[in-house]
């Protein structure tokens, strides 16, 4: 096995994990190929189903006008007509599952406006795949991708102040489907040089993983479809799955259904198992994937299973030695087992299992001989998996179930210690790179669902999302181009180069830095700049906030330093006004503003009434606060009151103190000063303390200078990074 990687610090979209070994991919945020090769499943010469078939519907006006009476062949003689509702339906059975390619319908004077084509497989559960909502009567001749056994026109809002009326409502289709909705989806050929077919025709996967919310899918699958995207992969399968299936069966795509296994989605995450002893687990996940199979295995948008989700690589987050070996042995055959149970219930459509990590492959090729085909989840080295799979001697193929531009895990970091995040144009260059490697390995690699269709707009979301906020992205126009060969006629982003921070490392809180970008639209539009600071690597907050800033001209602006210190992102958007956006992001290190004078009190002798001798990074000793080191801290234990005093050796005058707080702030406190260290006098009082840093003008001369804490502005203690006294 070829290392893809040394051990590395390895992110995924909203976490961190240490892994080692061959690393491909991210696991779970928390991110689509030139030859179109995928076909429609092979029918029988499109016929009239429908004429003569029993139909119903929701009501009639009176006996004569039946919906019998518009599916009986007579055009102008005689005619389905409901009451006069809005909500009123007609519905055709014929007689068994069918692939349905046109629906065409004859409206006497009383028209629907609006109205959905939907099919069914057992005249209950409905998915719409055609919605018209400016009908104008006349005849409608729609084209619809589908197959169902029930095909029905659902009323939403009447043209007219009667009711509905057909003269004829006429399905036709290509004969009925074998052995299920579409078609069988098959893995064949022989060894490197294998297809995924549907219906007997091939398929590659041009798909992306999907984001939104399950139930918005009606929304977005136009616009995954207007992408050249046949196929979408999720995590998870259960109720709230079939508003997607329905929405992407409506617009010919289909959908890798996931199961979830722990630990998975970023290495550890979701809980650790025993796959060796966890019975109840297996057997609880056994009953479950099995109850979905049977609920989804007709439904035409299903292309294939997948089971579990970077798993292998995970449990290394759970266990070690000897141990973990035999986790990764005991999870790759429960993988084996839940593929057999699958097969058992649907035979027409593969199974497959995704790991972040060619380590992992041999297991499965050891333990899970029932798998149809392999997944993988690998970014900016992905082309590295086809050698992998060369040297394993691997006969299964595979595809990508995740994959786009290099992941946090994989950049060098850049002058602040954080992963340098590539460029939009890099970015978008990862895509076509991904795709180009997934489609030069022919007969092995059978396509990959790109991460990530998705719209959150945050850390994670601007490092993957190909439409954060519901704005396109470079990436999302390289994806377009990998899946249909172009994008002629579009109109693509602004497009942002030569982005600076400074001062990059020493901003002072509160104050401003300049952030330089040149900022160009391709097609000569208007651009609207905007300006976000994220606080993941100062606080973990992964939200873009607003930042204050104002322009000082030439692509320059003056932005404010967030109050909390540390390490943060700052986002310069450029919104062209057609929903495109451009966005490029530095680091910024926040640092406390410098105070005129000297500090006194630096490596004075320094004392507190407690100091944590063990959490998180302590022991957090009192002198911490007063060693000119940011990047430690004093801290206290978690009750009120409590106190921290520096001894500055001899009666000085001073006229500043500066405090810079971690997260656990003082709410309420006073500033005291003694001359021997027995009577105190307060120069200094607040109950409004909210944390970052205070600078405090108190102006005296002591020799003790302490802090006393009444109220913590946290459940912990007291913590201070920095307490600094200034002549």
């Amino acid at each position: 096995m070829t290392a893809i990687t040394d051990p590395t610090t390895r992110r995924r979209v909203r976490e961190r994990a240490r892994t080692t070994g061959s690393l491909l991919s991210l696991g779970a945020l928390l991110a689509t190929s030139a030859t179109l090769l995928t076909s429609a499943p092979a029918t029988a010469a499109e016929t009239l189903l429908s004429q003569g078939k029993p139909a119903t519907a929701s009501s009639t006006e009176g006996a004569a006008w039946s919906a019998a009476a518009a599916v009986d062949g007579d055009l102008t003689g005689t005619r389905w007509a409901s009451q006069w509702t809005d909500s009123q339906w007609i519905q055709v059975d014929l007689g068994s599952s069918t692939n349905i390619s046109r629906v065409v319908l004859n409206w006497e004077g009383a028209y629907g406006k609006a109205y959905d084509i939907q099919l069914s497989d057992n005249g209950t559960d409905w998915r719409t795949v055609k919605s018209v909502t400016a009908g104008d009567g006349g005849t409608d001749e729609l084209a619809v991708t589908g197959t169902g056994r029930y095909v029905r026109l659902q009323g939403v809002t009447r043209g007219t102040g009667y009711g509905y009326s057909l003269w004829e409502f006429q399905v036709y289709g290509g004969g009925t489907t074998q052995p299920g909705p579409g078609g069988a989806v098959r893995v064949s050929g022989t060894q490197g040089n294998w297809q995924l077919t549907v219906g007997g025709q091939p398929y590659t996967v041009k798909g992306l993983t999907w984001g939104p919310a399950m139930a918005d899918a009606p929304r977005y699958m136009p616009d995954l479809r207007s992408m050249g995207v046949n196929t979408v992969r999720t995590w998870g399968t259960d109720a709230s799955s079939k508003p997607l299936l329905d929405a992407a069966a409506a617009h010919g795509v289909r959908v890798i259904n996931g199961f979830w296994l722990q630990p998975g989605g970023g290495p550890g995450s979701g809980g650790c198992v025993n796959y060796v002893t966890d019975t109840a687990y297996k057997n609880t996940m056994l009953t479950e994937f099995a109850k979905w199979v049977d609920t989804y295995k007709s439904h035409p948008a299903t292309l294939m299973w997948n089971v579990g989700n970077e798993s292998v690589l995970g449990l290394q987050n759970c266990y070690g030695g000897t141990e973990l070996e035999a986790q990764r042995n005991a999870y790759t055959t429960f993988v084996n087992d839940v593929a057999k149970k699958i097969h058992s219930i649907d035979p027409d459509h593969p199974v497959t299992s995704t790991d972040a990590w060619t380590g992992a492959w041999p297991y499965y090729k050891r333990n899970a001989p029932d798998l149809d085909l392999y997944s993988m989840n690998s970014y900016g080295n992905l082309c590295k998996v086809r050698q992998d799979w060369i040297d394993g001697g691997y006969t299964k193929p595979y595809i990508i179930t995740e994959g786009g531009p290099a992941g946090e895990w994989e950049v060098p970091d850049d002058v602040n210690g954080v992963p340098d995040e590539p460029t939009d144009v890099q970015k978008a260059d990862g895509y076509t790179r991904a795709w180009g490697c997934v489609t030069g390995h022919q007969g092995v690699a059978l396509g990959a669902t790109l991460f990530h269709y998705g719209l959150e707009h945050d850390f994670g979301g601007i490092w993957f999302n190909l439409v954060p906020d519901g704005l396109k992205r470079l990436s999302y126009f390289a994806v377009k181009k990998a899946y249909t060969g172009s994008t002629a006629g579009d109109n693509t982003p602004p497009v942002i180069t030569g982005m600076t921070v400074t001062p990059a490392s020493a901003a002072p809180a509160g104050r401003e830095f300049t952030v330089r970008a040149d900022i160009r639209d391709p097609d000569g539009d208007q651009v609207t700049p905007k300006i976000y600071l994220s606080g993941n690597y100062a606080n973990g907050d992964k939200r873009l906030v607003d930042a204050q800033w104002r322009s000082t001209g030439n692509g320059t602006f003056a932005v404010t330093a967030p109050e909390k210190l540390g390490v943060w992102k700052v986002y310069v958007q450029a919104e062209d006004g057609h929903g495109n956006a451009g966005v490029e992001t530095k680091s910024v290190k926040v640092v406390a503003p410098p105070v005129t004078g000297t500090n006194i009190a630096l490596n004075r002798p320094t004392t507190a009434s407690s100091a944590q001798a063990s959490y998180g990074d302590c022991p957090c000793p009192a002198s911490n606060a007063t060693d000119g080191n940011t990047d430690t801290r004093w801290a206290s234990d978690w009750s009120d009151p409590q106190w921290i005093r520096v001894d500055l050796g001899s009666v000085r005058s001073f006229s500043r103190i500066q405090l810079v707080w971690d997260p656990a702030y003082a709410r309420a406190y006073e500033v005291q000063v003694s001359d021997d260290g027995n009577t105190w006098r307060t120069v200094h009082t607040t109950t409004t303390g909210d944390g970052d840093v205070d600078t405090i003008e108190a102006a005296a001369t002591a020799r003790y200078v302490k802090l006393q804490l009444t109220a913590r502005g946290t459940g912990w203690g007291y913590s201070l990074h920095e307490f600094g006294v200034y002549s």
